[in-house]
């Protein structure tokens, strides 16, 4: 098998655009609306969305955060050594909110529902709903879809989504590894 580029320069920046402008159809100004990155990998798919949807609606009021799902993992405590956690930065409330779960890979949506059960710490939301940049949509073991979604791909369970981000790796890209060569 050979490893496969599903996003990178331009394309990786349109996806990015057409997300949000997907979001602002369903939720217009956003005074009730919030963004979570899901750390670590989807705060910088949150940062670049909120950065994006400020610059089309001319703002700097849309409320983002992080949120940190170690301890709420179903399989934390299975790993090997100290386990350490990220750091949580919501310093608002999302009680009564339309909250945007943000990540950049949906797989097992393990992860998602680690989010979902972390996030009612900050308030019961009025709305829940899922952006992801790839959703590997073969591969599901909770019933969890999102509901903005940048790019489907059908992948193998001994394949990986890698999302380079240009903030740590120094490029926007998005490659399926093929097993012999992750």
């Amino acid at each position: 098998m050979q490893n496969r580029t599903l996003l990178d320069g331009q394309k990786f920046q349109i996806t990015i655009k057409r997300l949000c402008h997907q979001l602002i159809e369903n939720h217009i100004d956003f005074s009730n609306t919030v963004l979570i990155g899901i750390q670590p990998r989807g705060s910088y798919f949150a940062d670049r969305v909120q950065r994006e949807l400020s610059r089309i609606l001319n703002t700097d009021t849309i409320k983002k955060g992080n949120l940190d799902i170690t301890f709420f993992r179903d399989d934390f405590r299975r790993k090997d050594g100290i386990v350490s956690a990220n750091t949580n930065t919501i310093n608002f409330i999302i009680e009564g909110k339309k909250v945007v779960l943000i990540d950049d890979v949906l797989w097992t949506g393990r992860t998602i529902r680690a989010a979902m059960d972390a996030l009612l710490a900050y308030g019961r939301p009025a709305k829940v709903e899922l952006m992801v940049l790839i959703d590997r949509r073969f591969s599901r073991q909770l019933p969890i879809e999102p509901d903005y979604i940048g790019q489907q791909v059908d992948s193998i369970n001994s394949q990986q989504v890698r999302v380079s981000w240009k903030e740590t790796e120094g490029e926007d890209k998005v490659i399926l590894l093929s097993e012999s060569n992750k």
